[in-house]
């Protein structure tokens, strides 16, 4: 889970410092903002790539070496000297960073029961939440007064105490199933497994459109400085730990079905409430809250699911989930670069709450049939 705090941070942190990233670095905002899509290319392409390369690989050496690796370049981008040298330094960073959390998922279905992993998986998805409740909010006070090279370093420094914790802690010789291209056919031609990757890549098209330019949407919009901008970013975060957590209570018992509507509405509930009350502030931030009480947990539901829809191939089905959400975050990335160059900053919220009720609509189809038992139950 803390290793998921560290890929979480490295992912996200240019979104919660893009106004220091540009004047830091001498480039227009919508140029830092490519750091974001350029990275999201990069991982989506390569979560499946690197899930056949390394799916014989022990789960500790594996993961161990990932966190590692984050470390160490997250490091290296505090000192980068340009533009160029800092995209060069983040698309090796996440080319390996892309392996930890569908890895990290897999394993902890290792660790567990059956009947405890849809909890499990859940729990390790914590981590994002930690990474957007603490993470941004920290990235965007950090960066404001120190610079962007100092929030760097610091993910850096967490990434080395998360490699030795987890060198520590994790047990030796766990090994999950070896992907093949018969892993990859077999999921192909999986009908629910293809709408639940489509659910996944609607929903984080339609996030990353506002999420990635949020902080100078706001500061546009309502004139919020740094540290207001820092409490809505907070405020995303400490809602979605606290819907994940809600979520890893609830799901054993009400399914992961009924647990994913929930949350999907509530991201759509909170986009549309941006888009509706763009320019006012508290509105701004109280549907961010809502919006964030969904955002991880229903990505953790996805998982769920996934490994639920055929067990047999939950390594490759959970790692191309994760390429699928990265597929979303270039999309929603590109779109909300392209809307904020232009101008059209209200457009942002209309267009990343359709993304979001195609997803809700997508979610509703989904819902699993009554067994034969349960039918005569009834």
């Amino acid at each position: 889970m803390l290793g998921n705090v560290v890929t979480g941070c490295s992912v996200l942190a240019p979104a919660g410092m893009l106004a220091e990233l540009s004047s830091g670095l001498d480039v227009t905002i919508r140029t830092a903002g490519l750091l974001i899509t350029f990275g999201a290319i990069m991982l989506c392409v390569g979560s499946p790539v690197t899930a056949w390369l390394t799916s014989r690989i022990e789960r500790r050496v594996l993961l161990t070496t990932t966190l590692l690796v984050l470390a160490l370049t997250n490091a290296a981008s505090a000192f980068a000297p340009d533009y160029t040298s800092l995209l060069i330094i983040r698309l090796v960073m996440l080319a390996v960073g892309v392996l930890y959390t569908p890895q990290a998922a897999g394993t902890a279905a290792l660790l567990v029961p059956a009947e405890k992993r849809g909890s499990t998986i859940a729990y390790i998805f914590l981590g994002w939440s930690l990474a957007a409740a603490v993470g941004l909010p920290l990235t965007t006070m950090i960066a404001s007064r120190y610079g962007f090279r100092a929030v760097y370093g610091g993910i850096g420094a967490m990434g080395l105490v998360s490699f030795a914790l987890l060198w520590w802690r994790l047990p030796g010789g766990l090994r999950g199933a070896p992907v093949d291209f018969k892993t990859w056919a077999d999921l192909g031609r999986n009908p629910m497994i293809i709408v639940l990757l489509s659910i996944t890549t609607l929903q984080m098209s339609g996030q990353f459109v506002v999420l990635t330019f949020m902080g100078p949407l706001l500061a546009k919009l309502t004139g919020a400085n740094p540290d207001a901008i820092g409490f809505v970013f907070a405020l995303y975060g400490i809602c979605g730990f606290v819907g994940i957590a809600v979520a890893t209570r609830i799901v054993d018992s009400w399914g992961a079905w009924r647990t994913s509507v929930l949350f999907t509405g509530l991201m759509l509930a909170g986009l549309a409430g941006w888009a509706l009350s763009a320019g006012i502030y508290a509105l701004m931030a109280v549907s961010v809250a809502l919006w964030g009480l969904g955002f991880a947990s229903s990505n953790s539901m996805q998982q769920v699911r996934l490994v639920g829809a055929a067990p047999a191939l939950a390594s490759a089905s959970v790692s191309l989930n994760t390429s699928v959400l990265y597929i979303g975050q270039a999309v929603g990335s590109l779109i909300g670069g392209l809307l904020f160059a232009r101008e059209w900053l209200h457009s942002a919220g209309y267009v990343a709450a359709a993304f979001l009720a195609l997803a809700f609509t997508a979610v509703i189809a989904t819902r699993p049939r009554p067994t034969a038992a349960a039918a005569a139950a009834e």
